[in-house]
């Protein structure tokens, strides 16, 4: 099945499609429910079974992820949760793996997990977040995930810059600044992950991704930008503030990590480089949704002359910050 034909199953995925869907994967009756939950990217609904057994039905965005790098997900989060490190595992469908396709849609299944936001009040909680962060990489460091993206300038970042130039995302009028700037920016920014290890990382580690459950402690949630990358991606965006800033909240963080893994503190210098990479990626995503009316809905303005001066203004003003080895 090709990936517009998909896309369009995906537009039209209706709560019969997704129910029939699960119901077969997990060989459990389900009752009506399909509620749909917050997701810019995937199709995510919460259903329930006749038992009252509630379940997150994650459906996959065509043409992002392949089967392989969706399977690599599943196995870093099973591998971490057999290492008892607080984590939603994807349920073993009927078939005997992780992974179902509906209409040439991945999706995967999971069981209802809640627990409140964490918030970090003493200095004990900014030690918790780099312990469980740790223990995370121990997992990530046993194996690497060759089919993820690989959390690298001459990589992702290089990718996502041509991706954004070749689609015609950018309008013509700043055309030519963006690709200029794109280069500018490579070429700043690659000689500083010399020498630096790659590791599976969370991808995505922000405060949002991780929740305070009683008797269990911090839990790690939302695994779908897992990456190939530095472990200090998973560190700098619990930050408040750029580092200068919350500097002992980051000698916090990194003395519980160090508890479980030794910490190359000269990856520091990566902070700023990855905060642009993260803009650049993020625009990427958006662009992948474009033809999305939901999106459409979120961000009316994407893409058009404002929006581009903006994102190049933004974008110069971190290569600036970058070139002076110090946040603004």
């Amino acid at each position: 099945m090709s990936d517009t034909t998909a896309q369009s199953g995906f537009s039209e995925l209706t709560p019969d499609v997704l129910l029939e869907a699960v119901e077969g994967a997990l060989a459990v009756r389900l009752t009506a429910l399909a509620h749909p939950l917050t997701s810019y990217i995937n199709r995510v609904y919460e259903v329930a079974a006749g038992d009252g057994t509630r379940y997150i039905a994650k459906f996959y965005r065509p043409g992002r992820w392949t089967a392989a790098a969706i399977e690599q997900e599943h196995a870093f989060v099973v591998e971490c949760a057999a290492e008892e490190i607080p984590v939603v595992s994807p349920l073993r469908l009927s078939h005997g793996g992780t992974r179902g396709e509906a209409g040439g849609i991945s999706f995967a299944v999971y069981p209802k997990r809640a627990g409140r936001p964490f918030e970090p009040i003493d200095d004990e909680d900014w030690r918790r977040l780099g312990r469980v962060t740790a223990r995370v990489h121990v997992v990530g460091g046993r194996r690497p995930a060759a089919d993820r993206v690989r959390l690298w300038p001459q990589h992702s970042t290089a990718a996502d810059i041509r991706h954004l130039l070749d689609g015609g995302f950018v309008t013509a009028r700043h055309r030519r600044t963006f690709a200029d700037l794109g280069r500018a920016i490579l070429d700043v920014i690659i000689p500083v992950f010399e020498g630096c290890e790659a590791i599976r990382i969370h991808g995505d580690c922000h405060p949002g991704n991780l929740l305070e459950r009683p008797g269990e402690g911090l839990m790690v949630i939302d695994f779908d930008d897992m990456a190939m990358g530095p472990p200090v991606q998973d560190l700098w965006m619990l930050l408040p503030e750029r580092l200068p800033d919350a500097a002992r909240q980051m000698r916090l963080i990194l003395e519980g990590y160090e508890d479980f893994r030794e910490f190359d503190d000269r990856t520091l210098r990566l902070i700023e480089p990855l905060r642009i990479m993260r803009i650049l990626y993020f625009l990427a995503w958006c662009s992948r949704q474009t033809g999305d009316p939901v999106f459409s809905r979120n961000f009316p303005d994407w893409g058009n002359d404002a929006f581009w001066g903006r994102q190049i203004a933004d974008l110069t003003e971190q290569l600036d910050v970058i070139r002076r080895g110090r946040p603004a």
